[in-house]
């Protein structure tokens, strides 16, 4: 088939890379346009761009897809499909009609759980055990389509919502050129979604990364990861950011008051509303990631003190 391919980040490289080899066509790709990111404010191509740009496939960048320009174009490449990775904007139902096939959405969750911007952060957060990818039939609704086939991935103890996203966007590729493969031989149709187990993941801002030590010990450490890397878990000490890596609860060890911080033998504990946790590496405002001991040394945190307070 020829296909459209939309995606942004690097999470849709491995879907990109997988439809590349396969017997279908990529005849374009749609990603967000340039943006000024990093300390220097650079203007920066998008990941998806910046390997189309590798592979001479033509770059489409509207600053919506619901602009004429964009929808004229996409009615001139005669695509047959759209696959969708992360692209990061609202496809309109004048788009979605285009391709023959429509368009094919493969998302991070088990659908109908975890329907929105960030499904991997939400299913650490909460505590899953279990997730998964989801190819589904594009439609206006949020993460709302048919489903046309699915996969499961264990959600480990340690894993931060980097290491889950990272195996969900390689195995997640297979399952986008299986789908693929089946729309083109017309052996697979979707099915809608089942009315219960519906939850919502909506993107997670800076604000909602900053750690509430009051919460018990196992449900700090699930937020932590679930915002690790971004967009990176964070408190305050002495009236300033520090930003912290994850954390290990600590059943049965030190358990000093919540947000209180304690050093012994070149570790440092912080209390939690239920028990303490080990910090690992923290970063300083302005500074880089460090080990928290070596932190630890230079702060010199007088008994009692703690994390969090303005």
């Amino acid at each position: 088939m020829r296909l459209l391919f939309a995606g942004t980040p690097a999470p849709a490289l491995p879907s990109l890379e997988a439809l590349l080899a396969s017997d279908h066509e990529v005849v374009a790709v749609l990603t967000r346009p340039d943006a000024r990111s990093g300390r220097g404010r650079k203007v920066s191509r998008s990941p998806v761009a910046e390997r189309a740009d590798v592979a001479g496939i033509p770059v489409l960048q509207p600053r919506s897809p619901r602009e004429p320009e964009f929808l004229q174009q996409l009615a001139d490449l005669a695509v047959d499909c759209a696959p969708v990775v992360a692209y990061g904007a609202l496809v309109p139902q004048a788009a979605l009609d285009l391709p023959r096939h429509g368009w094919v959405n493969l998302h991070f969750s088990l659908l109908p759980a975890w329907r929105g911007a960030a499904p991997v952060q939400h299913a650490i957060m909460a505590g899953d055990e279990v997730t998964g990818a989801s190819t589904f039939l594009l439609e206006a609704g949020l993460d709302t389509g048919p489903v046309f086939g699915t996969l499961t991935e264990a959600i480990g103890p340690r894993d931060t919502a980097g290491d889950l996203l990272d195996r969900l966007a390689r195995s997640g590729a297979g399952l986008l050129v299986a789908t693929l493969d089946g729309i083109a031989a017309g052996v697979v149709e979707p099915r809608p979604q089942p009315a219960d187990g519906i939850s919502l993941a909506p993107k997670v801002e800076a604000a909602d990364a900053r750690v509430d030590w009051a919460l018990p010990a196992h449900v700090v450490d699930r937020r932590v990861r679930g915002v690790t890397p971004a967009p990176g878990a964070w408190t305050t000490w002495r009236g300033e950011r520090l930003r912290l890596g994850p954390v290990s609860p600590l059943p049965g060890g030190p358990s000093p008051a919540a947000g209180e911080v304690l050093v012994d033998s070149g570790k440092v504990y912080v209390g939690t509303g239920s028990g303490g946790v080990l910090l690992d590496l923290v970063q300083p405002a302005g500074k880089r990631m460090i080990p928290a001991a070596d932190w630890a040394r230079g702060a010199r945190p007088a008994p009692g003190e703690r994390l969090g307070g303005e």
